[in-house]
């Protein structure tokens, strides 16, 4: 019995550590984004946050991977498929770092004080922009600072 306990502990312990965790934070400093604002006359308030990877230039990185492209006949079925689902996870890690971009920087800005309705998302691999109107409408202070 205790053979099976510590069996299937081990088991457990050894899935739960290759069980790769998307973490957002692998794209810091490697990342440009933009945050537009737009203040109606009537005092709806729209954004547009705007986010793509940075290239090698905009790091500061000289570029020496002269990489030839994938002969996709030379590359087996399997090797294909874990492509894609890397691929995949790196949507998936992209749209978390585009979503927690957004958030950061309506914090920092104070631009949607009751927070805002998602009006268009657009996300793709480097590159995603985020589409909103805050909850809030302008106030005298918000035209001061982020203007009409």
């Amino acid at each position: 019995m205790l053979k099976i306990v510590i069996s299937t502990s081990i088991l457990l312990l050894l899935t739960a550590c290759s069980a790769k965790t998307i973490d957002p934070m692998e794209f810091a400093g490697q990342f440009k984004d933009k945050f537009s604002t737009e203040i109606k006359g009537d005092g709806i308030k729209l954004f547009v946050y705007s986010a793509k990877l940075a290239t090698a230039a905009d790091r500061n990185i000289n570029d020496a991977t002269n990489r030839p492209p994938i002969d996709r006949r030379k590359q087996d079925a399997r090797s294909y498929a874990q492509e894609m689902r890397d691929k995949q996870e790196f949507l998936e890690l992209w749209t978390q770092q585009v979503q927690i971009g957004l958030e950061k920087t309506i914090a920092m800005t104070g631009y949607c004080k009751q927070g805002f309705i998602e009006l268009s998302r657009y996300i793709e691999p480097e590159r995603g922009e985020i589409r909103g109107e805050c909850n809030d409408g302008a106030t005298d202070e918000d035209i001061n600072t982020f203007g009409r």
